[in-house]
């Protein structure tokens, strides 16, 4: 997957991300911290021993996120919403020992910034990146905010139009900021899989010349690990130590184990793409390509002096003689020793 002068690569923290390096896996505690400070630690500790490369939060406020007006939604079970958000708010007091604590574990910590405090307090903490949720990405202003802090842009894409999406690449680039991923997503939760469409991503790098990847709200992992195949170099999934804990996205995230088999999956994958080129047998099958190949046999005993027919040759295995391509060049070439029916032919046999 490339683009024409797009992007190939930018730096989040200390890692490359992009075309060439190793996806980078974000695993979304968003708000299922449950506004408990331990339990954020903990979600930290876990995700890092998973082997993820950073955990984000969620920064907002209830009263600047959602009108007391708003309805509920359906599929949480239409409860009012703003009571909701109110509950779920991250005490912003605890960022920078989060931060803090994320780096002792070798992991990057960075958020999704709602409002212009939680994108001033973010940047003062240094935060090394800025997501921008599918549900704002209308929002020029907050983008364009985001932005003008320099650091890398992560734009989810659920629910957007092609105009939505290059609406909010303006808004950034004004900022003067072009360090921007692009993540596919399907605004639904859980989302069904078949409304994934991965192919997005591929029609998104082409179109807007940015790096791509993916926010996954579907069950298991086998839709992000696509992802990964189909040239995503970002994976964002939602991230539980427990499915059954209270609060609206733990039902569908990821649980520790789970964070952890998937980064071995997406390691392998990545170690499997290779370099691409056909040089022949690795060294690893050597013995495979001796003893397994065919290669030209002596079909009937053939005595020393008399003239190779077609007919005296068969090709089987082992590998270990003259192979069956070129057959022709052996045909009419006289034996110079004895060759036993079954034997393999080599050149020196003429």
């Amino acid at each position: 997957m490339s683009a024409t002068n797009g992007q190939n690569s930018i730096n989040i923290g200390d890692r490359a991300v992009g075309d060439g390096h190793p996806c980078f896996v974000i695993a979304e505690i968003g708000s299922n911290h449950n506004q408990n400070f331990d339990l954020a630690r903990r979600l930290i500790d876990a995700a890092a021993q998973a082997g993820v490369d950073a955990v984000k939060f969620q920064t907002f406020r209830a009263v600047s996120h959602y009108s007391k007006k708003t309805p509920g939604f359906g599929y949480l079970n239409n409860i009012n919403t703003h009571e909701l958000i109110r509950s779920l708010e991250l005490d912003r007091s605890w960022q920078a020992d989060l931060m803090q604590h994320a780096k002792e574990r070798g992991v990057i910590f960075f958020s999704s910034p709602c409002d212009s405090d939680a994108i001033a307090g973010l940047a003062a903490l240094g935060a090394p990146a800025y997501k921008v949720a599918s549900f704002d990405l209308t929002d020029d202003s907050l983008i364009f905010e985001m932005a003008a802090i320099g650091k890398p842009l992560l734009l989810s894409t659920g629910m957007a139009t092609w105009n939505d999406i290059q609406f909010a690449l303006d808004a950034a680039r004004r900022a003067g900021n072009d360090q921007i991923v692009l993540l596919q997503c399907t605004s639904l939760y859980p989302a069904p899989v078949n409304l994934s469409n991965l192919r997005a991503m591929a029609s998104m790098r082409a179109s807007f010349g940015t790096l791509v990847g993916y926010s996954d709200h579907t069950m298991g992992d086998h839709i992000a690990l696509a992802a990964v195949a189909m040239g995503g170099c970002i994976i964002e999934r939602h991230f539980t130590l427990d499915r059954t804990l209270p609060g609206p996205d733990h039902p569908f995230a990821i649980e520790p184990h789970e964070m952890s088999e998937m980064m071995r999956k997406i390691r392998e994958i990545e170690a499997a793409f290779g370099d691409g080129l056909k040089n022949g047998p690795r060294q690893e099958e050597g013995e495979m390509a001796e003893k397994g190949r065919r290669s030209l046999h002596a079909r009937v005993p053939i005595t020393a002096g008399q003239t190779v027919a077609s007919d005296m040759l068969v090709a089987k295995r082992p590998g270990i003689g003259i192979p069956p391509f070129l057959k022709a060049h052996v045909v009419g070439r006289i034996a110079r020793t004895n060759i036993d029916a079954d034997q393999w032919i080599t050149w020196e046999m003429f």
